[in-house]
C-alpha cells in the first residue's frame, strides 16, 4: 500500500477557505482522532478556535495523537475523553463526563468506524461492526442530547461511506445475532469488497446516513431548529481503516483500488465542512461526486431516506441502547 505522505493534498486549504466559519468559543466532540480523517478534523478545526473534545480509547495511541496536535495546534484547547465504542458502559460513561464538564456542545462528529471486521460480539453482545460504526454513534447522540439542545447551532455530523449503497436494512443485524450475520467471507470474496463481513460493513454505513434522516425528520416533528443532522462521506482516502481491516483478513491493503486514494486530510474535508460550515442546513450530504475530489454538497441516494430503512435503524438502536428523548 502507497505511502500516505506521498499523496498531495489538494483541496483542503480551499475548502477552508470558502466552507468554514470562525469556531472561537466553540466545542466539538470527535470519536476517533487518533489518526486519518478524525485527526485532521480535529486539528483544523482547532485552528480555527475550536475547543475539542477527543473521544478515543485510551491508548499510547491516543496519548501519543494528543501531543502532536498539541505541538501542531500550539495554545489550542484539546481535552481527550475516554470512550469505547464497543462498550455501551464506557459511552454512556464518556457522555457523563463531557456533561461535567461542559453546559453545551456545539458539534458531535460521530466520525469512528471499523471496517470488514470478522464476525464476532462485543461485550454488549452485537455485532463489532454494527454497534462500533451505528449503534454507539446512535447512542452517544442520545447521551449529548441535552447539551447540543443548549447550543444557538448545534450540529450532529455523521460519517458515511460509500460503502453506505447497497442491499436495504435488515432488522436482524441490529440485533444480538453475532454468530448468524454470514461470517467472515472467503478471500476472494473479500479481496472484491464482497461477502458477508462487507455486507455488515454496508449496513452499519447505511446506518449512518438513515439514523441522520431519521433524527432530521424527529428534530422538525419536535419543532426543533437549533440542531442540525449532518451526512459527510469521505470518499477514497488513504488512512489507518484499511491497514486495521487488512489486519483481520477483510482487505487487501495492496488493492488496485487505493492507488487511486486521496489523502487523509481531503477524506477529512466532508466531515470538516460538515461541522464548521455556516451555510449549512439540516439534512446537507457532503462529499466528493467521485471518488476523490472536493466536499460538495449532495443529493442523498433514495436508499438514505426510504421509511422503513429510516424505522428499522431506529427501532434496532433504541432497542439496544433505550428511548432517545427530544
Amino acid at each position: 500500500m502507497q505511502n500516505p505522505t506521498e499523496i498531495e493534498t489538494k483541496y483542503l486549504n480551499r475548502l477552508i477557505a470558502e466552507h468554514t466559519q470562525d469556531m472561537a468559543g466553540k466545542i466539538v466532540a470527535i470519536t476517533g482522532t487518533t489518526s486519518g480523517t478524525g485527526y485532521v478534523c480535529a486539528r483544523e478545526l482547532a485552528k480555527l478556535g475550536a475547543t475539542v473534545l477527543l473521544l478515543n480509547r485510551d491508548s499510547p495511541r491516543s496519548r501519543s495523537a494528543l501531543e502532536t496536535l498539541q505541538a501542531e495546534v500550539p495554545g489550542a484547547t484539546f481535552e481527550p475523553i475516554t470512550c469505547d465504542l464497543q462498550n455501551f458502559d464506557s459511552v454512556r460513561a464518556a457522555a457523563r463526563e463531557i456533561s461535567s464538564r461542559r453546559d453545551r456542545l456545539d458539534v458531535l462528529c460521530n466520525n469512528a468506524g471499523v471496517m470488514a471486521f470478522p464476525e464476532q460480539a462485543t461485550k454488549d453482545g452485537y455485532d463489532v461492526q454494527m454497534q462500533t460504526n451505528s449503534i454507539s454513534p446512535f447512542l452517544l447522540t442520545k447521551e449529548l442530547f441535552p447539551l447540543l439542545r443548549r447550543s444557538v447551532d448545534g450540529r450532529v455530523v455523521n460519517h458515511s461511506s460509500a460503502a453506505r449503497l447497497g442491499a436495504d436494512h435488515h432488522p436482524r443485524y441490529f440485533g444480538k445475532n453475532t454468530g448468524n450475520l454470514g461470517g467472515d467471507g472467503t478471500a476472494e470474496e473479500n479481496a472484491q469488497f464482497g461477502g458477508p463481513r462487507w455486507e455488515r460493513y454496508h449496513q452499519s454505513k447505511l446506518a449512518n446516513c438513515t439514523f441522520t434522516y431519521g433524527l432530521k425528520a424527529r428534530l422538525e416533528e419536535q419543532g426543533i431548529t437549533n440542531v442540525k443532522a449532518l451526512l459527510a462521506h469521505p470518499g477514497l482516502a488513504l488512512t489507518g481503516l484499511a491497514g486495521s481491516s487488512a489486519a483481520t483478513g477483510g482487505m487487501d491493503a495492496e488493492h488496485e483500488l487505493m492507488k487511486s486514494a486521496q489523502s487523509a486530510e481531503d477524506g477529512a474535508l466532508a466531515i470538516i465542512r460538515g461541522c464548521a460550515d455556516p451555510n449549512a442546513v439540516s439534512g446537507d450530504f457532503y462529499g466528493p461526486r467521485e471518488w476523490t475530489g472536493m466536499a460538495e454538497r449532495l443529493e442523498p441516494e433514495a436508499l438514505l431516506l426510504d421509511r422503513d430503512n429510516i424505522r428499522i435503524n431506529w427501532e434496532g438502536c433504541e432497542a439496544a441502547v433505550g428511548s432517545f428523548q427530544f
